[in-house]
């Protein structure tokens, strides 16, 4: 199918789907109420004036506004006035993203990309370069870019053979947009390849911004203070998707008491109340993070279970556990991101589904730093047995830190790259 062709039937696609992409939108808000802020912005209609200039950065969530964090760190070293333009597309990613701002920078909500809303969005913005994080390539935003004059890049990219496929099979619409990036800064080879075949030209290996996330010294010694508290190992599924938590579930009912602690801490932060009324619905008692502030309560240090439930708190769990399970690694989801974990010197327990984050998890495997398990059962068991074995642990988690030290340096080879 012609490219001309091909963009057309999309655009007019999204045009069709354009109200049910904003009543989507507005029912997650009444969750999450920032998913109704500023709608506007979502089909290109931003107020106020804008200083031509800035530096787009997109990073749809949470995951990719942690890794854009070490990125403009080491932009504003190399430039220390350089002004950034902040985009999101979830809730979540732009909470944490306001933290990255400074004065002069600005944050938006990145438009639905039909050719009317990125245009607007151009116009408005006029930014000197744009900046894509991981894998977002959008074909009209990529196509009005480069009538606009604006360089496009993607950072930390990331390209798995199974998006490959599937990259494939919309070639007619992908693959110009892929041409048509600027430079592509790759976290292995291996995605540098793939990304290649996908027809960017100009593709560098630079590795992978997540290493250089800053992780809080202070969370992780309050999780580190609450362990103590709790007298009793501390087992946690890390960053959990759908189907891994009642898999935990039904696991741990097997075993019998005296337990570790369990500890669930989802990904998504509209499935909490889902998850807690799964731990209870198990017969289990059940303690919620967003419950208590600083110390946990006598109750919550005798409970069952506990949840997560509060959000930029990740380095307090990883500090908090004993072993962490891999969340998205137990269902066919491609694995979450195990960096965070080594960072805070955690030991990680990873499902057979990781093909999302292959290499860094091949490296922690190799380093001794993660273990790999063929199944939820499997990994209860061992993680049960790293949780009676103190040495073992404390090998894994100083395997862990060496692990994430040695490969530092990610964002100040981007930064010199876009810069």
């Amino acid at each position: 199918m012609p490219e001309g062709l091909a963009l057309a039937l999309y655009a007019a696609a999204l045009r069709l789907l354009a109200p049910l992409y904003l009543l989507r939108l507005w029912r997650r808000g009444a969750k999450e109420a920032l998913y109704r802020h500023a709608l506007g912005e979502r089909l290109g209609f931003y107020r106020g004036k804008t200083q031509p200039g800035r530096l787009f950065v997109h990073a749809v969530s949470l995951g990719e506004t942690r890794a854009a964090s070490a990125l403009i760190t080491a932009l504003r070293e190399r430039e220390p006035g350089v002004k950034i333009l902040l985009t999101h597309s979830t809730a979540t990613g732009r909470e944490a993203g306001e933290a990255l701002l400074k004065d002069g920078d600005a944050q938006a909500w990145l438009p639905y990309d039909t050719p009317g809303a990125v245009r607007r969005f151009l116009r408005h913005w006029q930014p000197r370069l744009g900046v894509l994080m991981e894998t977002e390539v959008w074909p009209t935003l990529q196509r009005e870019a480069e009538r606009a004059g604006v360089p496009m890049v993607l950072a930390n990219a990331r390209l798995s053979a199974r998006s490959l496929r599937q990259g494939q099979r919309f070639g007619a619409l992908l693959r110009p947009a892929a041409r048509r990036m600027t430079l592509a800064l790759a976290q292995t080879e291996a995605d540098a390849q793939r990304i290649r075949e996908m027809g960017t030209a100009r593709v560098e290996v630079a590795g992978n911004l997540k290493y250089d996330i800053a992780m809080d010294p202070a969370l992780i010694a309050r999780g580190q203070a609450w362990a103590k508290q709790i007298g009793r190992p501390v087992l946690m599924l890390a960053v959990s998707r759908e189907g891994e938590e009642a898999a935990l579930l039904a696991e741990w009912t097997k075993w019998p008491a005296p337990r570790p602690l369990l500890a669930i801490v989802p990904r998504h932060p509209q499935r909490f109340d889902e998850i807690a009324a799964l731990i209870t619905s198990a017969g289990f008692t059940l303690a919620r993070r967003s419950g208590w502030g600083d110390e946990p309560p006598v109750e919550a240090l005798q409970a069952d279970v506990w949840l997560g439930d509060s959000m930029r708190e990740m380095p307090l769990y990883y500090g908090l556990a004993s072993v962490a399970l891999l969340g998205g690694s137990f269902e066919p989801l491609g694995g979450q991101n195990l960096i965070e974990a080594a960072a805070c010197g955690c030991p990680v327990l990873a499902g057979p589904h990781t093909f999302n984050f292959a290499e860094a998890t091949e490296l922690s495997l190799a380093a001794g730093a993660a273990e790999r398990c063929a199944s939820m059962g499997n990994a209860v068991t061992r993680g049960l047995a790293l949780c009676a074995d103190a040495p073992a642990r404390e090998a894994m988690s100083r395997n862990a830190l060496s692990f994430s030290s040695a490969h530092r340096g990610a964002a100040a080879r981007m930064a010199k790259a876009l810069l």
